[in-house]
């Protein structure tokens, strides 16, 4: 499955390319295929092995001793390794290895350990959306299969599915209240799931309306619900020509509540109605659920969540 020049092992492991190819020359590490015209082309194996070699390395072993180990033993030695790791990059590189294996039970076991140790919003932070990042720069290569990335979306997706349910219910008459809803057609749903995850977490109410829902549905939701703010996610809709009649039609749909827009299409240069706020990072609305919070719930973000 798809091909990889050493450019993008380099992007992927954060092994610097020129090391690499000492590797290759000095310890046999990766068997690239040259093509016609003499460019080396590596495949899912030898990133797979590249990602476990720079998982031992970051833990202190030389390389000299990692080419001596058998395809068995190297892998054995890097679920060793992340029983007692605590370097986030090193932990996201044990996953894409697992991922590239379609390795289910690793990848649970990884993100198990991530959350038990960092706590559950820490370890969305610090390696699930690295992970993420780096899926996406596979994907726009061509070289993570859709098979690949539905199982990492939707064991994201159960994760972030439990933690929320696990959470006290909160009363909607003495919380402060939030919509959070998908643009018709988007179904980009990770992001918003964490959101919704977060503000619970901190003692507020949300109506979770989810994935593709008709914007005219909201003058309704908002007259019935009385909302406090409503959120949406922008990352593959609506069109880019059609964001600012979209966020426009928000605004007068919903005039008399905070708007937020977050995504890569709310990026984009576009005039923002007085109710609305643009939030460029995941922090930023980390920070605002934060300032929003009640003190009670806000002590309890930081306890541990396996």
């Amino acid at each position: 499955m798809g091909h990889f020049s050493i450019s993008d092992l380099e992007q992927l492991s954060g092994i610097k390319a020129h090391t690499i190819r000492i590797w290759e020359q000095r310890y046999g590490i990766l068997q690239p295929v040259r093509t016609a015209t003499n460019i080396r082309t590596y495949c899912e194996d030898d990133l797979r092995r590249l990602l476990n070699v720079a998982t031992l390395c970051g833990q202190g072993y030389r390389i000299s001793q990692i080419a001596k180990l058998s395809e068995q033993e190297l892998a054995s030695t890097v679920i060793s390794c992340n029983e007692s790791n605590h370097n986030y990059c090193q932990h996201v590189n044990g996953l894409l290895a697992a991922m590239l294996e379609m390795n289910e039970c690793q990848l649970v076991h990884l993100l198990n350990q991530a959350i038990a140790r960092n706590g559950f919003e820490e370890a969305i932070l610090r390696v699930a959306y690295p992970f993420l990042q780096r899926i996406g720069v596979m994907w726009q290569a061509g070289t993570v299969n859709p098979a690949q990335e539905h199982l990492v979306t939707n064991l994201l997706r159960q994760k972030l599915m439990a933690a929320t349910d696990s959470l006290p219910p909160v009363t909607p008459a003495t919380a402060r209240r939030w919509v959070l809803f998908l643009p018709e057609r988007e179904m980009h749903e990770l992001a918003l799931l964490f959101m919704n995850y977060v503000l619970r977490a901190r003692g507020q109410h949300v109506l979770y309306l989810g994935q593709n829902l008709p914007v005219m549905e909201l003058a309704a939701v908002c007259a019935t619900y009385r909302p406090h703010a409503a959120l949406t996610v922008m990352t593959a809709v609506p069109e880019r020509d059609e964001v600012q009649g979209f966020v426009n039609q928000l605004s007068e749909l919903c005039p008399d509540i905070a708007l937020y827009l977050y995504g890569p299409l709310a990026q984009l240069a576009f005039d923002l109605p007085p109710n609305a706020t643009r939030l460029a990072l995941i922090t930023d609305f980390i920070a605002l659920a934060d300032a929003t919070a009640t003190p009670c719930s806000l002590r309890k973000t930081n306890v541990k969540q396996a």
